[in-house]
């Protein structure tokens, strides 16, 4: 069987049609919902790209891989997908965006070499590249924001698009007035993007797609990862005209968040951001262009779906669709992620099983909750492989996928490292402090913030919009102290016992009695013969005169 992982950028959960949008109609994310398991609760470990990322290819959390913020590197030798599957025996192969930071110091120091088959898997995330982009080519004063080569801008250029960044320059700008109106600012989100619709980048990537899985040896995992929905904001015709200000959904805020409120929170509240979204007229330019290109995602899935059919190897091929984290678009006056309300931190998590075990499942949902490190033992699974739970911190959800009840998890967790921000400048903090942990156990979901700061809580089943803070007050302080209990028992967890497994420990027990080590025993009678036999009979020679003859 093959894998075919799906990841969107900063795809909101509720933006779907199976999962109630009420005016975004995606016919494909549905069609794979109905072949499979839509698992309603599922949450990411860390609610910004690269860390979440990274949880997604490790199967581990973010304080145990360490790679908690964009550009802080993946350290060298840390496993991945890649790893575990090639020890299936199925190749892991990459077409999109990691956001993969290399640990190059620590390649240096081991002298691998970027150019080697080891040390290129060392860099991208411990995949094979089919083609690599993350998709950001943002130009200021200081150069580019991605300093990797953007393999979709040798491709623009290639279909005539000029300039040294058409990334900017057409894909992510319209025109106005026969000026480059560009997608970051905006104002310009209802404009449509200056390219033929078939040059865009979801487009592109799914092409790249289908030339893969043309040429493919059976079996793979197929990394396919998508940088839209992501910003800049912008869609190419017809899709920015798609969706108007009728179909904007109402901001989910309260003027009770505003009140006292957390100093962390109150800070994200106060960024650049934050402040845009604020305002109605970012949000009437901006949520119909978002809604554009997730529908532009819906169409291109499509593409993949009916070439797995074509092929008659749907039959043959898992189907993972999922997000790296959600977005605010202004509710809980917020924008982008950061924070850990359900628009940011809760994913959509959509997969088909072709598997006979799985049709008792099909077309249902799943609402145990489920963490997005849980992939990677999914798919060692899938693999036929054991899963190192040593290793891997996630649990296959393959049972859930076949209609079974396993003893499940009771609190998912996610961090938040904002040490490189201007909110922890803003709030004095030193990069140690600036550390923030959720802890949900269903209902109640709890934040704790590193230095100093008081909790949040909020009561989901009375709350849903998580609009009332309930630690700003003292009448619940029973269920604070219950959810850091079970912080504390989450931070208690064997995370760095990497190179020993479970089993390895079991066999490693009275080896090393079994090779001649018998320390604290009097006359030997207190172990089996065999274990002394080297250590008794005749002296073949004395050396020492305080000894018999």
């Amino acid at each position: 069987m093959n894998i075919l992982f799906i990841m969107y950028d900063q795809l909101r959960f509720d933006y779907l049609s199976c999962a109630g949008h009420p005016h975004l109609h995606t016919p494909n994310f549905d069609r794979v919902a109905a072949m499979g398991v839509r698992f309603t609760n599922a949450y990411v470990q860390s609610p910004i790209c690269g860390a979440s990322r990274m949880c997604f290819y490790t199967g581990r959390y973010a304080s145990s891989h360490g790679a908690q913020w964009n550009g802080f590197p993946l350290r060298v030798g840390e496993q991945t997908l890649g790893d575990h599957l090639r020890k299936a025996g199925m190749d892991c192969w990459l077409l999109g965006k990691t956001h993969m930071k290399a640990d190059v110091e620590g390649m240096e120091r081991l002298g691998l070499s970027p150019d080697s088959t080891i040390g290129a898997r060392q860099a991208e995330c411990g995949f094979d590249a089919w083609v690599r982009d993350d998709g950001l080519w943002g130009q200021g004063p200081d150069g580019y924001y991605d300093e990797k080569r953007s393999p979709y801008n040798e491709y623009l250029k290639s279909k005539g698009y000029d300039g040294e960044n058409p990334w900017a320059d057409y894909a992510n700008a319209g025109v106005s007035d026969a000026q480059i109106a560009s997608g970051w600012m905006f104002r310009n989100a209802d404009r449509p993007a200056n390219i033929r619709e078939e040059d865009s980048e979801t487009p592109w990537l799914t092409s790249q797609t289908l030339e893969f899985m043309a040429q493919a040896k059976e079996p793979w995992c197929a990394h396919v990862s998508f940088i839209k929905p992501h910003w800049p904001y912008i869609v190419p015709a017809p899709y920015h005209a798609m969706y108007g200000p009728d179909q904007i959904p109402q901001a989910c805020r309260h003027p009770a968040e505003q009140e006292d409120p957390h100093p962390v929170f109150g800070a994200y509240m106060e960024n650049k951001i934050a402040q845009a979204f604020q305002r109605d007229e970012v949000r009437e330019k901006v949520i119909p262009a978002y809604m554009g290109l997730i529908k532009q995602c819906d169409d291109q899935l499509g593409r993949l779906l009916d070439h797995l059919e074509t092929t008659d190897t749907l039959k043959d091929t898992m189907i993972v669709l999922t997000s790296d984290h959600g977005d605010y678009l202004g509710d809980h006056w917020l924008g982008e992620k950061d924070l850990f309300h359900e628009q940011s931190v809760k994913v959509p998590m959509i997969i088909y099983d072709p598997r006979t075990p799985a049709n008792a499942t099909r077309g249902t949902t799943c609402d145990a909750l489920v963490e997005s490190l849980d992939l990677a033992a999914t798919f060692v699974d899938a693999a036929g492989g054991k899963v190192p739970d040593h290793i891997i911190e996630g649990r296959s959800l393959l049972p859930w996928l076949r209609g079974e009840q396993p003893e499940w998890r009771a609190f998912v967790i996610s961090e938040y490292d904002y040490s490189a921000t201007p909110q922890c400048v803003k709030l004095g903090l030193e990069p140690r402090e600036a550390r923030l942990f959720m802890v949900f156990d269903g209902r109640y979901k709890l934040m704790h913030a590193e230095g100093g700061f008081r909790p949040m809580l909020f009561d989901l089943t009375e709350d849903p919009d998580e609009f009332f803070d309930l630690a700003k007050g003292d009448s619940h302080k029973a269920e604070i102290d219950r959810l850091y209990a079970l912080l504390a028992q989450w931070g208690r967890r064997l995370s760095q016992r990497v190179t020993r497994s479970e089993d390895d420990i079991k066999a490693m027990r009275g080896a090393s009695g079994r090779k001649g080590i018998l320390p604290f025993l009097y006359d030997g009678s207190e172990v089996p013969e065999e274990l002394t036999i080297k250590y008794v009979g005749p002296a073949r020679q004395n050396h020492s005169p305080d000894t018999d003859s």
